[in-house]
């Protein structure tokens, strides 16, 4: 006999159409549809390169400080446990100015063939 097992929480840690800085987010591109879920550790004090993204994206810091700087300077500091939908399409970066790593959960909800990160030159 199947037991069910009861959900005791739900806990909603993002429901936006906005990222976070509070732009619109874009519609999704066509094409055959690809999840990719990425864990992502920033060392102790670790500048990321300037990137953007041309999916829409959102994570959650399991550990960890992690400040993210767009290009026109919108400014985001994120502690272990909060969520992160992020810029698209705009030019930004990370950074953990802590003492220990900054661990981060990403899922991208893109494209085949797209690239989910494109670096500044």
């Amino acid at each position: 006999m199947e037991k069910s097992c009861p959900i005791s929480t739900v806990i909603t840690l993002a429901k936006t159409t906005k990222s976070w800085n509070g732009e619109p987010l874009p519609k999704y591109l066509d094409g055959n549809p690809e999840v990719t879920i990425l864990k992502i550790i920033v060392p102790p004090k670790t500048k990321l390169q300037l990137h953007q993204h041309p999916e829409i994206n959102a994570g959650v810091l399991l550990k960890g400080e992690l400040t993210v700087i767009s290009e026109t300077n919108d400014i985001l500091y994120l502690k272990a446990g909060e969520p992160i939908v992020e810029l698209v399409n705009t030019f930004h970066y990370g950074r953990n100015d802590g003492k220990e790593p900054a661990e981060i959960i990403v899922f991208y909800a893109g494209v085949k063939e797209t690239p989910i990160t494109i670096l500044k030159n």
